[in-house]
């Protein structure tokens, strides 16, 4: 089964690696990207464009919140937005995770891809290694 690839881009602590792998184990092909930490603008399509981008954005105060371990700032996010916005402009489907659970991130995700008629496999794909760290809701 040959599956569309759907690479998910966004900034820090947005929740990337935590909808990779909701994806995963629902059968689909994702793959996050590291654009946030780049400078090269168009690295998400690289060695190999993706048939799908998702893009996923948080506030400030909510990389706050889901990595107090980092001092986030404005400055610092204006970069990373810089960095990020060649990969924003063409993304199909941008989702604001500030206010919302991880499993709601993942079910509009899915909604997305479902109604694309974006196939995933039967069974759940091998889960890829964390690039941040893990965001837990309480």
């Amino acid at each position: 089964m040959n599956l569309d690839l759907v690479k998910i881009v966004g900034v820090s602590a947005a929740g990337k690696s935590t909808l990779v792998a909701g994806l995963r184990r629902m059968g689909f092909n994702a793959r996050p990207v590291a654009q946030e930490h780049s400078q090269v603008p168009d690295m998400w399509q690289r060695i190999r464009p993706p048939n799908w981008l998702i893009f996923l954005d948080a506030d400030l105060a909510a990389q706050g919140e889901r990595r107090p371990d980092v001092s986030w700032d404005e400055p610092w996010r204006r970069t990373e937005l810089e960095r990020l916005a060649h990969a924003r402009t063409h993304a199909d489907l941008v989702i604001d995770t500030s206010l919302l659970s991880p499993e709601s991130v993942l079910d509009r995700a899915v909604g997305f891809l479902r109604v694309r008629r974006v196939e995933a496999a039967p069974e759940p794909l091998v889960e890829l290694p964390r690039t941040g760290s893990v965001w837990h809701q309480e």
